[in-house]
């Protein structure tokens, strides 16, 4: 049902640009809109997917200022349709890529980057806090590793398989852990997490969510699994959901901003797993089901 088809290249309208996509996001949710979740986003077929690109601003409408054009920049924020060589969007949305990194980078980083930032945020990590990332090799997953570890943080990530583990070795966890073996919490035997970082859901945030010491912090903010995790606040934990991660267009485009400025000065790097042509989104779309990519999939017009 995911096909390539040609529509007029758009025009920006008052307070808008059109950007030439260089790399185009992708990630887990939009797999879960196409399959039936479209009514929580707002979404009926038939539809362009995609929700932030990377590129150059190609042409801009009234009210916005000329030098835009040429300009570097990551669409987010809100934008729609972003699966497409020309992508418009509200100038309001639109952010500049800094010197020193590239549009694919700064792609990768346009959802990810955002949510990654907000949620360590909303948690309040800190140094000597032990903490245990769900998805730790997916595209957020990865980037969560690199920032639990500027913040000192003791960082225990789970994921699926030897390659994904090996990743997340990488990135500078202090330690991994395969969920797909039954029985994978005993390797906390003897001691509990202070933070749970739940990209997954499902029963294995639900597993995870017993090894939070009480008055712990919880962001069960993943679906992935196909649910969220059923937990409720208790033990004194402090809990927060895929509400609290739900900003403002504003507090997008500050989050957006930093990501990539941490980004430019090598602080953190997005780990880009694979490349699909645009035409090839469904493909892309079936790997990301499959969970066979560690890191993000981006799709290159």
């Amino acid at each position: 049902m995911l096909v390539p088809v040609d529509l007029p290249e758009p025009r920006a309208g008052d307070g808008e640009v059109v950007i030439r996509a260089a790399a185009i996001d992708t990630i887990y949710v939009e797999t879960q809109i196409r399959g039936g979740w479209g009514e929580r986003f707002g979404v009926s077929p038939p539809y362009v997917p995609g929700g932030a690109a990377a590129g150059t601003v190609v042409a801009v409408g009234p009210g916005v200022s000329a030098s835009w054009v040429g300009r570097r920049v990551v669409a987010g924020a809100g934008t729609r349709g972003s699966y497409a060589e020309f992508v418009r969007t509200g100038v309001e949305r639109v952010v500049p890529v800094p010197d020193g990194l590239g549009l694919r980078e700064a792609a990768a980083l346009a959802h990810d980057g955002v949510t990654a930032m907000g949620i360590l945020d909303g948690v309040g990590l800190g140094p000597g806090d032990r903490v245990l990332i769900l998805g730790a090799a997916g595209g957020m997953g990865t980037l969560l590793v690199q920032l639990a570890r500027r913040h000192q943080a003791h960082v225990t990530g789970a994921a699926r398989g030897v390659d994904k583990l090996a990743l997340v070795r990488r990135l500078g966890a202090d330690a991994v852990v395969d969920y797909s073996v039954e029985g994978w919490t005993g390797a906390f035997e003897g001691w509990s997490v202070d933070v749970l970082l739940d990209g997954v859901g499902g029963t294995l945030g639900a597993e995870a969510f017993e090894l939070v010491v009480d008055g712990g912090r919880v962001s069960a903010h993943g679906a992935a699994s196909g649910e969220f995790a059923p937990v409720q606040a208790e033990r004194g934990i402090r809990l927060r959901g895929i509400a609290d991660v739900q900003f403002s267009a504003a507090e997008m485009v500050r989050l957006t901003a930093r990501a990539l400025g941490e980004a430019a000065e090598g602080r953190i790097s997005p780990v880009i797993g694979r490349e699909y042509p645009l035409s090839a989104a469904a493909e892309a779309h079936r790997a990301i089901e499959a969970r066979s990519i560690a890191g993000k999939a981006l799709l290159i017009p």
